[in-house]
């Protein structure tokens, strides 16, 4: 188990080092998008301007206000609560944004399933998990809203922030078939058994 400093956007050599259970504190640029800004890009054939290659992206649709566009804010939002909402409906969508769009990191709550893990598998991704209900210190970790595309589609823009010290996140499944999501399930699994026969509910 390591700890990994990483500036975005990383290598495919970068991504390929990690491990479950290795933790990962990300700096420079991590994009929010959402369920409408994936059916947008991959259902709907809509392009974006933001050059994803290398970089992470978190699942958000997040709480902002409009505000006058300045140095401070130079999309003209200013960051209220940033939170990570549930990945696993958004399943669908990995493989494309990592062959189409070069995403090397997710970043979302709750785990993503098979597809996704031989995506990470066969391109070189990574998901990093997010504990639930961690919105407010996730905030703190936004410095900035950099820039929206799809904004008609806001909450669920695809949002670019400027971050520092965004973590320490969990490598939830990694680039190697490793899934901690898989291993709890084996595990439950395996003492299954052994324990409905010490309650009396199966002989």
């Amino acid at each position: 188990m390591a700890h990994y400093n990483l500036a975005t956007p990383v290598s495919e050599a970068d991504i390929r080092k990690l491990r479950i259970n290795d933790t990962v504190t990300l700096q420079n640029t991590l994009f929010g998008i959402r369920d409408a800004t994936q059916i947008h890009m991959f259902d709907h054939g809509r392009k974006t301007r933001f050059d994803l290659s290398g970089h992470a992206v978190i699942h958000t649709a997040p709480n902002v206000r409009r505000v006058p566009v300045s140095s401070e804010f130079p999309a003209g939002y200013e960051p209220i609560c940033i939170g990570t909402t549930t990945s696993d409906r958004m399943e669908r969508f990995t493989r494309p944004l990592m062959a189409e769009n070069g995403v090397r990191m997710i970043v979302g709550k709750g785990g993503m399933r098979e597809g996704s893990a031989e995506a990470f598998t066969d391109l070189g991704g990574v998901y990093l998990a997010i504990i639930g209900g961690t919105a407010a210190l996730e905030t703190t970790w936004i410095e900035q809203i950099e820039d929206v595309d799809m904004d008609d589609l806001n909450p669920e823009s695809l949002w670019r922030f400027k971050i520092k010290d965004f973590g320490p996140l969990l490598v939830a499944m990694d680039s190697h078939g490793g899934s901690i999501y898989q291993e709890v399930k084996s595990d439950v699994a395996s003492k299954k058994e052994a324990v409905l026969k010490s309650l009396g509910i199966i002989s």
